[in-house]
């Protein structure tokens, strides 16, 4: 994992995994403290901030992750490129960037801020709760992907049917349609209206 000074307070360096804190934001998206990961998705859950990542390749199709069978949180699902939460007082956008890196082993070539979304999903398999404040990015990647094992377990370029087809069939995060339709003015000003999204 690249260092940077978000990580470098975050990162355990005497093998013990530290306490990963999110930042509570009140309706507005401001910050009004800060929670240990999983207590912020204990029912009810504690708004906080996120973020949500989606990459297109140069033929406008979408970048999908299923998420590692390891997971705490919603393993084996299918959901967009990345997703995650800034570490208190991180940029999301820093953030958005950072995790793509970690996750899928390439960096976009392009990221753009796309808006925000705020909801709430409980997870039925887990019984935990997504209560967020979600910042949305769009972006592009014509890197060679080398993802982590730990965090993703497969990846799939997807068309709008294919998308269609595959999430029909398959089981997604329950916050991936509600983060798709919101980032979906960005997503059609960056491909074009010939990619169909």
């Amino acid at each position: 994992m690249p260092i940077t000074p978000a990580t470098a307070t975050h990162s355990p360096s005497n093998g013990t995994a530290d306490a990963i804190l999110l930042e509570l934001v009140d309706e507005d998206g401001v910050t009004i403290g800060t929670a240990e990961k999983l207590a912020a998705h204990q029912p009810p859950g504690q708004l906080h901030r996120a973020f949500s990542v989606f990459l297109f390749d140069e033929y406008g199709r979408l970048l999908l992750q299923q998420r590692a069978l390891g997971k705490y949180h919603s393993p084996g699902v299918w959901s967009n490129t990345c997703c995650g939460h800034p570490y208190p007082g991180e940029a999301p956008f820093a953030a958005a960037a950072r995790r793509t890196f970690e996750e899928l082993g390439a960096s976009p070539s392009l990221l753009a801020e796309a808006g925000t979304v705020r909801y709430n999903h409980p997870d039925p398999e887990s019984g935990l709760v997504e209560q967020e404040y979600n910042h949305l990015f769009v972006g592009m990647l014509q890197a060679v992907l080398r993802p982590d094992p730990e965090e993703v377990a497969s990846t799939a370029f997807v068309t709008p049917p294919e998308l269609a087809e595959r999430h029909a069939k398959d089981t997604f995060s329950s916050w991936f349609m509600t983060v798709l339709d919101a980032a979906r003015p960005a997503i059609r000003e960056l491909t074009g209206p010939s990619a169909g999204w």
